[in-house]
């Protein structure tokens, strides 16, 4: 059955589609963990000082979402990695020496340190002082930002590789680890990574917060849960905008062709056009139905209106990228980002005017706007990797020849159950913290011994414990 399905099939289209189809899983997690992490040491942090018990029960209201995310998150990758060996054999065995150790130090640095915490932080709350439980949570949090710096340390020397010499067997070695490291687009990667999974987490955040107001605007947990969301997204948006352009002028510099498809300029030209629409023919080398803004790209790329922007015509069409797909990926991936930075203003004007809480057409935009930031991230990695094409490693090794000898019959097997399974099991998953989601914080029960108590009467309780 398998055999016959796949018989016709391309062996690198299917190996390629099925690490793009776990990525797009897997990404979603992290980019919401890294953020609801650090959401989670600020809010018990601010229970610590205030002892206002509204934020021990939005702690003890997202941990139990944070714990299924991150599992999930946590599963999710390990499949990814088991592909560099059965689909991406050669990849592995070119740019093992390089790739290798940097994915080990995230083990050992990001994942054992949430690893040794995470039981602490999900399970100890009654257990252990109110300081070495926030220290636990923090520690986790600062995990999951330590992770983001390693893996994508390793994707960024995939898109601007530095810092390695080639020995005899065609390996790629370590010439230099500072340049492998932070190699010349690790700085605006990882920036640009750290703040979506903010902003992505501020929406979803948001948006339940503004769920439960549209049913109840006198529900205090929501408001306070609405309240922070707004602000980070008020603050982070703009700051996005700015990093993100940092990170395109890195990218002109040194993946011209990926942004020449971005902006759908198949000709260098002085005062370069930005397209807002279009449909970009790679046949015919145009942009047909095109809305335009003259001389805007210039501005953006080169800062100088008159500027001359290199072109696709300056490069081979055998390393060209997919123009459609890079080219709309790239708007939806910048629309929604505006559409966040006008709900973070639209939000800041309704606190100013004290209708933060009554401002229901800006509660129902929130909830509208919660996945937005999931929806963004995977369109923002569609750039950033179909971009790269025909490389897996930018100008030193083709996509088409990283690829392991293997039958599509075999790929298209395990790419099946992979669907099936996704499916199944993250479906149940997200089903459950969605579920979660819809319930009231406002009925988050904290336990007696978990409420602020006279020095005497917690002594007390422990002695009772004890005996």
């Amino acid at each position: 059955m398998i055999e016959s399905l796949f018989s016709d099939a391309d062996a690198l289209f299917l190996a390629r589609f099925q690490f793009a189809f776990t990525v797009a899983f897997h990404i979603i997690f992290p980019a919401f963990t890294i953020g609801l992490a650090s959401y989670l040491a600020v809010l018990e942090g601010l229970y610590l000082k205030t002892r206002n018990p509204v934020y021990q029960k939005l702690f003890r209201y997202w941990v139990k979402i944070f714990a299924v995310a991150f599992g999930m998150g946590v599963v999710s990758g390990i499949v990814m990695s088991y592909q560099f060996g059965t689909n991406w054999s050669v990849f592995s065995d070119k740019a093992g020496p390089v790739i290798g150790p940097l994915m080990g130090y995230e083990v050992l640095t990001a994942f054992f340190l949430e690893a040794g915490f995470l039981g602490v932080m999900l399970f100890g709350m009654n257990r252990v002082g109110e300081k070495l439980h926030f220290f636990a949570t923090l520690m986790v949090a600062i995990g999951t930002a330590i992770s983001a710096f390693w893996i994508l340390s390793v994707n960024s020397w995939m898109h601007t590789p530095a810092g390695y010499a080639m020995n005899d067997a065609g390996q790629y070695i370590v010439s230099s680890w500072m340049e492998v490291i932070f190699n010349p687009s690790f700085p605006y990667r990882l920036a640009h990574m750290l703040l979506a999974a903010y902003l992505t987490t501020a929406l979803v955040v948001g948006g339940v917060g503004a769920w439960h107001l549209l049913r109840d605007r006198s529900n205090a947990v929501a408001r306070k849960m609405f309240s922070m969301a707004m602000w980070m997204a008020l603050l982070v948006a703009p700051l996005q905008v700015f990093v993100g352009d940092l990170h395109g002028l890195n990218t002109q510099e040194y993946q011209p062709a990926k942004v020449a498809a971005m902006e759908g300029h198949f000709e260098t030209q002085t005062r370069a056009p930005l397209y807002l629409f279009g449909m970009p023919d790679e046949a015919t080398a145009t942009v047909d139905y095109a809305i335009k803004i003259p001389g805007l790209a210039s501005l953006i790329l080169k800062h100088d209106i008159n500027a001359e922007v290199t072109g696709l015509d300056a490069f081979p069409r055998d390393e060209w990228p997919p123009v459609p797909v890079v080219f709309w990926a790239f708007r939806v991936m910048v629309g929604l980002g505006l559409l966040m930075l006008f709900l973070g203003l639209w939000a800041g004007v309704q606190r100013a005017r004290g209708q933060l809480y009554q401002a229901p057409w800006l509660h129902r935009a929130a909830v509208v706007m919660a996945p937005a930031g999931f929806v963004a991230v995977i369109a923002g990695w569609i750039v950033t990797e179909v971009g790269r094409q025909p490389w897996v490693i930018y100008n030193l090794l083709r996509t088409a020849d990283a690829a392991s000898p293997i039958a599509a019959e075999g790929v298209g097997g395990s790419l099946l159950a992979f669907i099936v399974v996704y499916f199944l099991v993250f479906g149940a998953g997200t089903f459950y913290i969605l579920r979660k989601m819809a319930a009231n914080p406002e009925d988050v029960h904290i336990p007696d011994y978990a409420k602020p108590q006279p020095v005497g009467m917690a002594a007390e309780r422990l002695m009772n414990e004890e005996d």
